[in-house]
């Protein structure tokens, strides 16, 4: 990633100097201050991502220091240092937002893992203000027409863009959007709809797997007054109300075999008749249709037409799980914070770095929409505008990497001794690289492969 900027505030000027020169020399972009006032008019000049900030200061205590700079520069992480053994101070700043904590005397190299493990979440902050400065027109449409954004910077979700701006264009081909239940099946089609040149005209959703056998000519095609009891005037049908804009078919593929038939029978003379009349009427509509089944293999099987099918797959669009895609979650989280910080009407609560871990952590086998959930149960239980893992209750199976690490007993060394082995295995053998993933130092790495023999 760009070079991290640290600022250090602490009154001990020789502190000051010492640990400038040493993060320096580790390429990091160092400011030092030794009053309040210098470093806020550093902060004003300058984008600082990391500050190491004293609790006992000149002119204002590091806590109120602590509190300013999370309400007005939330992006910058701060580590906290103090020669000083005042847990109730600690526990107060790591309530407020701090990242890590050391008391004095620290060994130089203890600073600057701490900034190492701070380096992921200052990324993702980045990667926040980023995706908020380029925000695309996609995205703005789909919010104001819907309030629902379509969120995600990662490979795969730029590629469902792409192809989404790619088949807008052809305004009568059908499109079939597949993926797993709450994946944004239906924001896919909405952001096709709004993309084309359609997007004046009406936008209609239907849900295939809600229509009884008797209903379904009556809500597809429409009827005639007295064509049946209860039908007590003229009504239009669902290709008639959309026709002009896109009418989007949800759950086809629990849409019973005889529906088929008589829907592949319109969509292919692209004219229907209204229940109770022989009048053909002539339709304009774009149809999309979503499935969490694979269709295809329905079709092999006899339970869904094969002809219906290819009618509807002409272009086709997989929508990634979540789990494919984790890049994205720290944009979608910050986006429901906002979003449910706002509808109920209170200031946007941060989440601690052990809560967004294990999130990240975790694989979502509900998509987007658990996260959702997951995110609105969370600001609701929240307080002092903090979400901590308390607030987030997933059982994590699996790691970032997707592998489980599978323990033989309870004993605690043979316990380590297996994930010091994995984390090896993990770095081709290179020490430092593993110490850092199992967040040690090189050297206490170095002693516990001598205890446990490992080579």
């Amino acid at each position: 990633m760009e070079q991290l900027s640290v600022l250090i505030l602490d009154d001990e000027k020789r502190l000051c100097d010492e640990l400038e020169e040493f993060l320096k020399r580790k390429n990091f972009l160092v400011h030092t201050a030794t009053h309040p006032s210098t470093a806020f008019h550093i902060l004003e000049k300058e984008q600082i991502d990391i500050m190491v900030l004293d609790i006992k200061l000149p002119e204002m205590s590091g806590l109120e220091v602590l509190k300013k700079v999370k309400n007005d520069y939330n992006q910058i992480e701060v580590i906290m240092i103090s020669g000083h053994g005042d847990m109730q101070s600690v526990i107060e700043a790591m309530r407020t937002g701090a990242t890590d904590y050391f008391q004095k005397p620290f060994r130089l190299a203890d600073i600057e893992h701490a900034i190492h493990r701070t380096e992921r979440f200052v990324t993702l902050s980045r990667q926040l203000q980023h995706y908020d400065k380029s925000i695309s027109l996609l995205t703005k449409r789909l919010y104001e027409s819907s309030g629902a954004p379509m969120i995600g910077e990662s490979n795969v979700i730029k590629e469902v863009m792409r192809m989404m701006e790619k088949v807008a264009r052809s305004e009568q081909t059908s499109v079939l959007v597949t993926g797993e239940s709450g994946t944004g099946k239906e924001l896919v089609a909405h952001g096709i709809h709004l993309l084309s040149n359609r997007k004046t005209r009406l936008f209609h959703a239907v849900n295939c797997s809600a229509i009884t056998d008797s209903l379904f000519e009556s809500e597809f095609f429409g009827h005639k007054k007295g064509s049946f009891t209860g039908a007590v005037d003229d009504r239009a049908g669902w290709f008639e109300i959309a026709n002009g804009g896109t009418l989007f078919l949800d759950e086809i593929g629990d849409m019973p075999v005889g529906q088929q038939a008589k829907l592949l029978r319109a969509l292919e003379e692209r004219m229907i008749s209204r229940v109770g009349t022989h009048q053909k009427i002539a339709f304009d509509v774009r149809v999309i249709a979503a499935s969490n089944h694979d269709l295809e293999k329905m079709a092999e099987n006899k339970t869904f037409r094969d002809d219906l099918f290819h009618r509807l797959s002409t272009f086709m669009i997989n929508l990634p799980p979540l789990r494919q895609r984790k890049d994205d979650i720290p944009l979608l989280i910050n986006y429901f914070l906002n979003y449910f910080a706002g509808r109920m009407k209170i200031k946007t609560p941060k989440l601690s770095r052990e809560a967004v871990q294990k999130i990240l952590e975790y694989n979502f086998p509900g998509n987007i929409r658990e996260l959702r959930n997951l995110i609105e149960r969370a600001v609701i239980l929240s307080e002092d505008g903090l979400i901590t893992t308390r607030e987030i209750p997933l059982n994590n199976h699996s790691s970032d990497s997707g592998e489980v690490i599978q323990l033989k007993s309870f004993d605690l060394e043979e316990s380590e001794k297996l994930l010091i082995k994995k984390a090896l295995e993990k770095c081709k053998g290179n020490k430092s690289q593993a110490a850092q993933l199992l967040n040690i130092t090189w050297q206490s790495l170095s002693r516990k492969l001598i205890k446990y023999g490992i080579k």
